[in-house]
């Protein structure tokens, strides 16, 4: 996973790259028991535009995340809102996995927005949600892929 800082600092931009085929890559991000292996279960999420979804989050003062999917391109794009609408402060960022065939594999670009750097806290809960991302959230996905 490399960030590159060329990118926008207000994002979490995270490339990885994974041995699977584009449409492993595109099952894990969209199929309801593989999303549980390396995020979370979502409750009636459907790879359609405006279908609105939910992730449950177990042990946590945030009890779960409401999504819509804005964008859905097989094999290539899946963007959804993600907001926290229970916490203390209440949140709302975009989350968008972009899919390219890469040789024999498949690379994988998150992009996650709607941070405000200028504001303190959420400049240190965007450095939080990278780290999570980077070193929790993706490995576990590489690590779905070996089930």
């Amino acid at each position: 996973m490399i960030a590159d800082p060329r990118l926008n600092p207000a994002a979490v931009e995270l490339g990885s790259f994974f041995a699977q085929s584009p449409e492993v890559v595109w099952r894990a991000l969209t199929e309801p028991d593989l999303l549980e292996r390396w995020l979370l279960r979502p409750a009636g999420f459907a790879v359609i535009v405006g279908t609105r979804f939910r992730f449950a989050v177990p042990d946590s003062s945030v009890d779960e995340i409401a999504c819509e999917v804005l964008a859905a391109e097989p094999c290539r794009r899946l963007t959804y809102s993600w907001v926290y609408s229970r916490a203390e402060y209440p949140a709302r960022w975009v989350v968008d996995w972009t899919i390219r065939p890469q040789g024999r594999g498949t690379r994988l670009l998150l992009t996650q927005t709607g941070f405000d750097i200028g504001n303190r806290r959420q400049r240190m809960v965007r450095n939080a949600v990278e780290r999570s991302w980077k070193r929790r959230v993706l490995p576990r996905l590489g690590e779905a892929f070996q089930h």
